[in-house]
């Protein structure tokens, strides 16, 4: 039986021909968008499943508590039931309007280790050691203290410090230091050692996305079409090569054609979905759901890391969280005021304020842990903040060994994938939560908090043991909504793109997004998908250059 998008083929409508077509508006879309279609001698379509970012809690930065889990703005996926979590499954966030991700997520400035990048490279990719990438994190960035040799201050992708300050965060960061975990004021040098306030992507306490920084300001380019409400089906080959993409817009099957090259830039979900749907992946996957294989490769959907943060809960006394300030009708009417007066103050907050990055044990050769430390508490994302004055200490494993997988559910497009991130998977990632949940213990029994008489409510000092402290991070766990490395570069039996993102064997298809990282970065992963995309836009235009 032929599939829906192989019936609507005789009635697509012709959406015109482009030198490239971009599939995706999100944090790399954007980026690509904006660099491709400075050449005014090329045409750039960009393809967006989402609408516009239009709605006012996009720009509002604790509007992720709405923008996420809404159909307005967000796919709404949710992953299997994972063993690793105790049979939970989770909530899975991705974004589903222009500027993606970026529209939605944590607003945290991150770049990760040099000794991500530089591993990069040992694994024979070439072009991506820390030295040959920062100077397109740095193209890219707008930071607020200008530019230096770690930092641009020209570039579209605002960064500023928060504009909020909390007593409980001062008292943790000191008894951090009384841990043995410095402090510092910049985690995006390439070591990220120590302890401070994250840095954000954010103008004058508002939310600042790809949209903003890199597509608006290029949209009246006579070469620029961006498309909105525009689902990709399926890309469309001619042998090995691909030619175009089929898509949806409203009602109306369509069919877009790149003269040059199409570039996915859907992200580590998206991404794999398109392929396999195209034909191109794992034969075994694509029989079982009734799809012509167009073309074997093995590691699409394959590889996928994702970083688990264990949310540690602790009780306090003699201190204000946002648990009181958010719990009475004065306290919200205070905090809104506060905002609308100076773009400051809670609702100007990111989820997480204050970070720490430090080694789960002294034989890492890099911190191997991150911490994202709030003035707040609740039981699960979505749920109303407790009604007693609390922090948490989320704590993650910056390089899990556990992998997952991505792969679709059906032949129907709008069919959400199976999502596995198979957590805890692997007895060193049990092992390093285990030690992650004592050193969490370590600091909140250090002198600086003793004042405000932490009590540890979850997961409770009564759990302890390694056995013990493995499940129960599998009962704290969650996502920080990292997923990579599904569509992986490298040059072996399931690499996806070659060090050049171009899709290995096939002509006129790169992908430019987080799917492509072969190994996780050692921190948030927004900005160095960015960066993937500010590289690509080169390769893409030396490429051009090389064929003309």
């Amino acid at each position: 039986m032929p599939s829906e998008s192989a019936r609507q083929d005789n009635h697509r409508v012709d959406a015109g021909e482009f030198d490239y077509v971009i599939v995706g508006a999100g944090s790399a879309g954007c980026c690509l968008a904006n660099r491709l279609s400075a050449d005014p001698d090329v045409k750039v379509a960009l393809l967006e499943a989402g609408g516009k970012d239009s709605w006012f809690w996009i720009h509002v930065p604790v509007g992720y508590l709405y923008t996420q889990n809404t159909p307005r703005t967000d796919w709404c996926y949710k992953t299997e039931a994972e063993p690793g979590l105790n049979g939970r499954a989770l909530n899975y966030p991705r974004g589903r309007v222009l500027g993606g991700c970026s529209s939605i997520n944590g607003m945290i400035y991150m770049r990760g280790q040099a000794r991500d990048y530089d591993h990069w490279r040992q694994l024979g990719n070439a072009g991506w050691s820390w030295d040959e990438v920062l100077p397109y994190f740095k193209r890219s960035e707008d930071h607020y203290q200008g530019g230096d040799a770690f930092h641009g201050g020209e570039g579209e992708w605002r960064v500023e410090e928060q504009r909020l300050s909390w007593e409980i965060l001062d008292a943790f960061r000191e008894a951090a230091a009384e841990s043995g975990i410095p402090p510092t004021d910049d985690f995006n040098r390439g070591d990220n050692e120590g302890c401070g306030y994250f840095q954000v992507n954010q103008k004058r306490g508002v939310r600042w996305s790809t949209a903003k920084g890199f597509l608006k300001p290029v949209m009246d380019r006579p070469n620029l079409t961006v498309l909105t409400h525009a689902q990709a089906q399926n890309l469309v080959l001619d042998g090995k090569r691909v030619t175009g993409v089929n898509f949806l817009q409203g009602d109306s099957p369509r069919r877009i054609t790149a003269r040059g090259e199409v570039v996915l830039a859907a992200g580590s979900v998206g991404s794999v979905q398109l392929l396999e749907l195209s034909g191109i992946g794992n034969p075994a996957v694509l029989k079982e759901h009734g799809i012509d294989v167009a073309h074997d490769l093995p590691g699409v959907g394959e590889n996928l890391q994702d970083h688990l943060q264990m949310r540690m809960i602790f009780k306090v006394e003699g201190t204000v969280t946002l648990n009181q300030r958010a719990g009475s009708l004065f306290g919200k009417a205070m905090m809104g005021l506060e905002y609308l007066l100076n773009r400051s103050g809670p609702l100007s907050m990111a989820p997480s304020q204050l970070g720490a990055f430090v080694k789960s044990d002294p034989a890492r050769e890099t911190p191997n842990l991150q911490y994202h430390v709030q003035p707040l508490s609740l039981d699960k994302f979505g749920d109303p903040l407790h009604d007693f004055p609390a922090f948490t200490a989320s704590v993650c494993n910056l390089r899990p060994e556990s992998r997952g997988s991505i792969h679709i559910r059906s032949a129907d497009f709008r069919d959400a994938p199976v999502i596995k991130p198979a957590y805890l998977s692997a007895p060193g990632d049990r092992q390093v939560a285990a030690q992650a949940i004592r050193l969490t213990r370590r600091i909140c029994a250090a002198p600086a908090l003793a004042r405000y008489k932490p009590e540890e409510y979850k997961p409770g000092a009564q759990v302890d043991g390694d056995e013990a402290l493995a499940k129960a991070a599998g009962d704290i766990g969650t996502t920080i909504f990292h997923p990579v490395g599904t569509c992986k570069m490298g040059d072996d039996d399931q690499a996806v793109v070659d060090a050049r993102l171009k899709v290995r064997g096939l002509q006129g298809l790169r992908i430019a997004d987080a799917s492509v990282m072969p190994t996780i970065t050692s921190g948030n992963t927004n900005s160095p998908t960015i960066m993937i995309a500010e590289k690509a836009a080169d390769m893409i235009r030396e490429d051009r250059r090389a064929s003309a």
